[in-house]
């Protein structure tokens, strides 16, 4: 054998081919699509659980409040709706439960949006709070791709005894 074609290695030629930069190229842009995809989701799956521990928050702070004034506890059953001036959420000196259930109705809207709702009943010393909030990011029922108003409704609902 001659050493001259030893060292060069003239048989075959190294490195990679068109085809199989193109296949990597494509490997990876799948795999970043799905990564894209996951990170969507996981945007949608936390700004809804953050709706859901607002309403809870909100919740227990009716409850709270209802339970510190329970002579006057049925004052605060009613329908609620969602109020957005800011102005409207700052507490000063009057402590009444007029001025308290507009507050809190601004902080209802300021959490969950100008379409969230909240309905608080008072019977026998049981009270009763749902709230209802529009997240048209999930509730696709019918699996048609889009969200209707009729889907988008979302709830929560509480219960205790004062």
């Amino acid at each position: 054998m001659n050493r001259r074609s030893i060292g060069r290695g003239h048989g075959r030629a190294g490195g990679f081919s068109l085809i199989e930069v193109m296949i990597a190229i494509l490997v990876l842009g799948v795999g970043l699509l799905g990564f894209a995809l996951l990170q969507t989701m996981s945007v949608r799956f936390t700004q809804s659980a953050n709706q859901r521990t607002q309403a809870t928050n909100l919740a227990s702070d009716m409850l709270d409040q209802m339970r510190a004034n329970r002579l006057v506890a049925a004052q605060y059953a009613g329908d609620y709706d969602a109020s957005t001036t800011a102005s409207e959420c700052e507490p000063d000196d009057d402590i009444s439960v007029e001025k308290y259930k507009t507050i809190w109705e601004c902080r209802l809207g300021m959490a969950l949006g100008a379409d969230a709702s909240a309905r608080v009943t008072f019977n026998d010393g049981v009270a009763n709070v749902d709230i209802t909030w529009g997240d048209q990011r999930w509730n696709d029922a019918d699996n048609d791709g889009t969200v209707s108003d009729a889907e988008k409704n979302v709830s929560f609902a509480t219960e205790t005894r004062l």
